[in-house]
């Protein structure tokens, strides 16, 4: 029944979604044009506020526990478990006060899609070539230079790839270590994302209706005395425990 229910509610969602990501490529361009940064930012949390709602399309449920006790104007990096596609839009509104940047493969920001990759090309996002390790670490240093000189965060994804079971995969070290050699007093902070991988087990089509999909924002890592092997490690089992408890 769920499936069949899918089948109605899926194209109501993707509907929806295309709509937000057309309005706003404009709005985007206008805002970087008129406004510089600030402006195409507050484009942008709102787009997402947009997109993050869509899953009401479906009947699905959003619940985002905050971290109330982070500081500004810190760089942070977000270390989070990865799903789904749609683990994105909530972590970039939810978590905007923080100007949080994402590690992204470079074909995404080249693909044309409207909304997405103009924010990938000009929105501060590390867009990578999987293929080209040179041109990958310096996306990352160009993002962690930003971090240290703007204060600025950012969102990684160390799995590499999204789980198809909700199992998580082991994170590597390399974004975040090269990361932190520019921000070595950053907060490493774990967040923990439970659900969207239900959402699409059946693929892209139908994605899966009533659904709770859950984001939580956990305390930072104590990293004093720690290796960035030892740092990622606990970043994982921290992760993990509250994913596949």
């Amino acid at each position: 029944m769920r499936k069949i229910l899918g089948c109605i509610l899926t194209p109501i969602f993707y509907i929806g979604f295309a709509v937000c990501l057309l309005i706003f490529h404009p709005i985007q361009w206008l805002s970087l044009k008129l406004g510089g940064y600030s402006a195409h930012k507050k484009s942008v949390d709102i787009l997402n506020f947009f997109l993050t709602h869509c899953n009401y399309l479906l009947f699905n449920s959003v619940t985002f526990i905050d971290n109330k006790k982070l500081p500004l104007n810190t760089p942070i990096i977000f270390v989070a478990n990865h799903q789904s596609t749609y683990d994105i839009p909530a972590m970039i509104y939810f978590l905007r006060r923080f100007h949080g940047k994402f590690i992204s493969k470079v074909e995404l920001a080249t693909a044309g899609i409207p909304s997405i990759s103009f924010n990938l090309k000009h929105g501060g996002a590390a867009n990578i070539d999987r293929k080209d390790p040179k041109q990958s670490i310096a996306e990352i240093l160009k993002l962690a230079n930003n971090m240290k000189q703007k204060n600025w965060s950012a969102f990684i994804f160390p799995e590499g790839t999204r789980t198809r079971n909700g199992k998580m995969k082991t994170f590597n070290v390399g974004g975040i270590a090269t990361l932190m050699k520019k921000n070595p007093t950053a907060l490493i902070v774990p967040v923990a994302i439970t659900g969207s991988y239900e959402m699409v087990q059946y693929g892209m089509f139908p994605l899966r209706p009533f659904t709770p999909l859950k984001w939580e924002v956990l305390d930072p890592i104590q990293t004093e005395g720690l290796t960035i092997e030892e740092i990622v490690k606990l970043a994982e089992e921290t992760i993990r425990n509250k994913v596949e408890d």
